[in-house]
């Protein structure tokens, strides 16, 4: 028998053989335990059925899948048969299928009842699904009788120490439900024009799981099951340990004016306007990566043949860096993504690479994919945990329109409202028009526990990367001499149109 991390008794669990859902369940479904899973037609309940008895086969159990439909087992096979998890040669060795659809037909649930022991006993199954209750349901002649199929279902499922999964569609009523161990739900829902597959856990009786919806896909290797990020990351895996000095973000100037450098372990919120300058801090930041300090490039707009030309031009190192290893770029289309499975691939990135640099360019992409925006906040704020417990230094971007000054607005078009739970440093970058010319700042509008120099500095981009001036003098010049330039302006255009006054 199994043990909690209390030390007590568990109950002892079938994986289903999706990390996902495996995740969602707390390890798998309880051995012995009845479950339905339910869904409308096309929801993935024959996939997912198929899927966990191949798994289970494949694990050194045997299982028995029984049909209740008028499809017939060729029909079947051969749609799952194109997908990835499916293994001939186990069948009919280990995993058996038998049609119940005439017995139940013409001799009701007594025969249905003792066909199902009968091979489950032959066949020594420990794994049993059973396609198609409500066939079941319409045959019973009362609820009554209905139920005490189910009833002496799960005795016999409990004495053989068989798991049991019941597939089902959508139920109005879901009287079985009170019987059974568990029950979980496939639909499919629509944001606008887009549809999304998502997998609810209704009940799962005697054990904890992850409650609401997780998304999931149909993919020619089967289902895949993303648990919901933010109830995943819940609890950091590693506690929080801040040591060392700071980290430098790749370019000297901005290391003083943030008093010392990017503190360990620490999120940066990098904020500026399309085409300013954000990627290329971002290539900087990562150029600082080596053997003991490795990094990830996670971006939804630029591919890696991009990032690395780009690097190449603005002579940063870091083509031999990707060479080498010691930095991967990794590149997310929004257009048809999952926000879910998107996170999913970060997380296992910096858990695979022992990630200690990581750069998230545009938190727009997320935002993209995202059908309920409100998830947001609580995903980043999940990943700040997650990330500084595990030691990463981690920089994102976020698009905001800067163009000024705007009097009496300096910071205009910038939204910073709710970004302190996710980031101790914040990063401004924005253009000042002056004539004919957009001249490029930046300022340091926070660090946690750090003397900052927040005044505007003026930088450029030059073939040798980001370069910021040491002083604030000609960001002041420039910045006076624009609002003069706006306040003429406004005052002329006045001037020539009294009547609007």
């Amino acid at each position: 028998m199994q043990t909690d991390k209390s030390g007590r008794p568990g109950l002892e669990r079938v994986p289903t053989g999706l990390p996902g859902l495996d995740t969602i369940l707390r390890g798998g479904f309880l051995r012995g335990g009845i479950f339905i899973v339910e869904g409308s037609p096309g929801a993935g309940k024959t996939i997912l059925g198929n899927q966990i008895c191949f798994h289970h086969v494949a694990a050194g159990g045997r299982a028995l899948y029984v049909t209740l439909l008028a499809e017939n087992h060729a029909r079947m096979l051969l749609h799952i048969g194109q997908l990835g998890f499916f293994e001939e040669e186990v069948i009919p060795h280990r995993l058996y299928y038998i049609s119940a659809f005439r017995v139940l037909e013409e001799e009701g649930l007594a025969a249905l009842l003792h066909l199902l022991r009968r091979e489950v006993q032959a066949r020594s199954a420990n794994f049993l699904i059973l396609d198609g209750i409500s066939a079941i349901e319409e045959a019973a002649p009362s609820t009554r009788e209905f139920k005490k199929f189910i009833h002496e279902l799960q005795a016999h499922a409990a004495i053989t120490d068989c798991t049991m999964l019941l597939l089902a569609g959508t139920s109005q009523t879901a009287t079985e439900h009170t019987l059974v161990d568990g029950v979980v739900e496939l639909q499919s829902k629509l944001y606008g024009r887009r549809a999304e597959r998502v997998l609810q856990v209704h009940k799962l009786r005697g054990s904890g799981y992850l409650r609401g919806e997780h998304s999931f896909r149909i993919t020619s290797d089967g289902i895949e099951v993303y648990p919901r990020t933010e109830a995943v990351l819940a609890h950091p895996s590693v506690a929080d340990k801040i040591t060392g000095p700071p980290a430098s973000i790749g370019v000297a100037q901005l290391d003083r004016i943030m008093g010392g450098g990017f503190p360990q372990h620490s999120t940066a919120l990098l904020i500026g306007p399309p085409g300013i300058g954000k990627t290329t801090l971002g290539l900087h930041f990562l150029s600082e990566c080596n053997r003991d300090s490795p990094g990830v490039f996670f971006g939804f707009y630029e591919t890696p043949a991009t990032i690395r030309d780009k690097a190449n031009v603005l002579g940063l190192p870091l083509g031999p860096l990707i060479d080498e290893g010691h930095v991967e770029v990794i590149w997310q289309s929004t257009a048809e993504g999952l926000l879910d499975a998107t996170c999913d691939q970060l997380v296992a990135a910096v858990k695979r690479r022992g990630v200690r640099r990581l750069f998230i360019d545009g938190l727009q992409g997320f935002d993209k994919l995202a059908p309920e925006r409100d998830r947001l906040g609580h995903i980043f704020s999940a990943f700040s945990s997650e990330f500084r417990g595990r030691g990463i230094s981690t920089l994102y971007t976020s698009e905001a329109e800067l163009i000024g000054p705007v009097m009496g607005m300096p910071f205009s078009g910038l939204a910073l409202q709710g970004v302190s739970c996710i980031a101790e440093i914040i990063l401004l970058m924005r253009y000042v028009e002056l004539r004919s010319q957009l001249h490029r700042m930046i300022s340091v509008l926070k660090v946690r526990d750090a003397e900052i120099n927040s005044a505007l500095h003026k930088f450029t981009i030059t073939g040798k990367g980001i370069v910021i001036e040491p002083d604030w003098a000609s960001a002041e010049e420039i910045l006076g001499e624009a609002t003069l330039q706006r306040r003429a302006a406004r005052l002329g255009h006045g001037s020539t149109h009294p009547a609007r006054q």
